[in-house]
């Protein structure tokens, strides 16, 4: 229903309401009017009959008496009028006229009782007023009633009765309810057009301002008001417009600002302010968590960050984070949520197999069967995204779901995991470098190997945990023979190519878990992990056999170096890796002085027991 319909609506219910309470006031006044009158004309009846009576009584005539009540009875409006007699009268005076007995129980109940009685019969054509009044002996009255009548003060010597024709009164009262209900309509209709007219141009721009703002609350300010008022609406009308005007010019430009920060996003939402809204909360979400990496003191953390995000922001059940190394092709698992690999092994030791890092694409198991054949996810749906940092380093983010209802619903959220990404990806750019440059700081120039500065570092961390994890190390403590000769004789860089000769075949014959370290000019160590006694013996062994085996043709000259190598365990020979360098140090100080190119193991009888750790 439209306003102005239901304005005009109430008003006709508050007009006929009152038009309804008036006809019936009206009603009752003329009805309670009617009664009124006839009672007061009834009573006026009863004291010209006593009066009359009495002066018969008086005159000695009551036995004209009738020919008297029937000229009261022609009276207007008097249907009929009957006198009757109480028992102390008919006891004195006899039983009168016929018409002068009680005719039915309201003369009876007056009589006994003394008190008036009325009774209103009414029926569609007529309406009849009965009144009883009763006759009260007195001695105040002119003539005293107790001088003619053997009767005491006050009781009942009987009664009058009438009926009085009140039928003009009613159909005088319905014609004035018919003119005033006609009156009351005549007005309805005026009222009703009355505010139609005047009221229709405000309902209009009531209407206006509905619709209007009705569209604003779906980010659509492009309407505009109208109205043909010369007053304050007017004055409404052309603000209103300003200010869509101005929301509108403000929201599309916050649209097209937010766009800038966040390219992408998985909103897809028709209502504009609702959409700011989410861009807006996920601006600042994304916000803090760039603020929050800033402060991390690794790509590591930082990567612990993401994860979390997708675990708890977007609810990523199965998953995993791969990092790639651009130059070495390898790729390194940084997370997985279980144990069930996204890819088979080849593509962990050529990242070029994995069809996501090869293309620089989205790749999604929904598109086509088996559409990356390295892929090792069975019966699930998958979804493998590429992430670039830089020209070194990429990650590549996998996830899986059972059914592509599932996976199709997280594929949604890519944008804003992205958004994510962008935020850190400065960051982790940040760290990487950092860690290049401390890991240049804790490498030899000459060799990349691992500098003293980084065995420190390592030392100092590991010790506790190896203890209580209960690893062992082997120390094998290095340096070349009469390297002091090779500089004097054939200058430094030839010393230069011996030394990265050295660290080749240290890199060539140790494990991955191992760590070769240039100790100091041409000492070197290197720390086995987790070997025996004999292993570590055989590691030496081949270390010192193949450097003796090369040959270095400086000018004219070929020449041939040995190695000296002293070994020492932790914790086998002392609970501190420290010491335990020491005793490879004094095990290589014993290889040198019993003939070099030979391998030595630490033995107590070495060390006097002079030196404190």
């Amino acid at each position: 229903m439209k306003t102005n319909h239901k304005i005009l609506f109430i008003v006709a219910l508050m007009l006929i309401g009152l038009a309804i309470a008036t006809i019936t006031n009206v009603a009752l006044n003329f009805r309670e009017y009617g009664y009124s009158n006839a009672i007061e004309k009834s009573k006026m009846t009863a004291e010209i009959v006593r009066d009359g009576l009495t002066a018969h009584m008086v005159n000695e005539v009551m036995d004209k008496r009738q020919f008297f009540l029937s000229n009261i009875s022609d009276l207007k409006d008097v249907q009929s009028l009957w006198i009757v007699r109480s028992d102390n009268v008919i006891a004195q005076h006899g039983m009168g006229i016929p018409n002068e007995r009680p005719r039915d129980a309201i003369d009876r109940k007056v009589l006994k009782e003394g008190i008036s009685a009325q009774k209103i019969t009414e029926d569609s054509k007529n309406a009849v007023l009965r009144v009883t009044i009763p006759y009260i002996a007195s001695a105040n009255d002119n003539p005293n009633c107790l001088s003619c009548h053997n009767a005491q003060e006050g009781e009942v010597l009987g009664a009058i009765s009438m009926e009085f024709n009140i039928n003009d009164v009613r159909q005088t009262g319905a014609m004035t309810i018919a003119k005033i209900f006609g009156i009351n309509l005549l007005f309805l209709i005026v009222a009703l057009w009355v505010t139609n007219h005047y009221f229709k141009p405000y309902i209009h721009l009531l209407e206006n301002l509905q619709q209007g703002i009705k569209r604003a609350r779906n980010g659509d300010f492009t309407y505009r008001f109208k109205t043909t008022l010369k007053d304050a609406g007017s004055e409404v009308a052309e603000q209103m417009n300003t200010l869509f005007e101005k929301m509108e010019e403000t929201f599309s430009g916050i649209r097209d600002n937010l766009s800038t920060f966040m390219s992408r996003s998985n909103i897809s939402c028709s209502d504009p302010l609702n959409s700011t809204g989410i861009i807006i909360k996920e601006l600042s979400d994304v916000y803090k968590f760039k603020k929050t990496i800033e402060l991390d003191s690794s790509k590591e953390a930082i990567y612990d960050r993401f994860i979390y995000v997708l675990q708890e922001r977007f609810h990523f059940t199965h998953f995993a984070l791969y990092e790639v190394e651009k130059k070495s092709k390898e790729r390194k698992l940084i997370y997985i949520t279980d144990h069930s690999s996204f890819c088979l092994p080849i593509v962990d030791q050529d990242a070029m197999e994995c069809r996501a890092y090869r293309t620089n694409s989205d790749i999604y198991s929904t598109d086509f069967p088996n559409i990356c054949q390295n892929c090792s996810v069975d019966h699930k749906e998958y979804t493998c995204i590429p992430l670039n940092i830089n020209d070194d380093l990429a990650l590549i983010l996998s996830y899986s779901a059972k059914n592509t209802t599932t996976i199709e619903a997280l594929n949604l959220v890519l944008p804003s995991i992205k958004n994510y990404f962008e935020a850190a990806k400065a960051v982790i750019e940040s760290r990487t470098l950092m860690d290049k440059l401390r890991d240049s700081s804790l490498r030899d120039g000459a060799t990349h190997l691992y500098n003293r500065r980084f065995l420190e570092e390592f030392i100092d961390k590991t010790t506790e945990q190896a203890l209580r994890s209960h690893l062992t190390y082997s120390i094998l403590m290095i340096d070349i023979d009469y390297f002091k000769m090779v500089n004097d004789t054939y200058g430094h860089d030839s010393g230069d190519v011996v030394i990265k000769t050295l660290a080749e075949i240290l890199q060539q014959n140790v494990r991955k878990s191992d760590l070769p370290i240039r100790y100091g000019g041409e000492e070197f160590l290197v720390l086995l992990h987790n070997t025996t006694s004999e292993g570590a013996l055989q590691v030496a062994q081949k270390i010192r056999t193949v450097f003796a085996a090369k040959k270095y043709q400086f000018g004219s000259d070929t020449v041939e170096k040995t190695l000296s190598i002293g070994i020492s365990h932790f914790p086998s020979d002392a609970d501190s890796i420290w010491k335990v360098i020491k005793f490879a140090d004094l095990a290589l100080y014993e290889a040198k002085h019993t003939g070099r190119n030979r391998v030595i193991e630490f033995e107590p009888r070495l060390f006097s027991g002079g030196d404190t750790f």
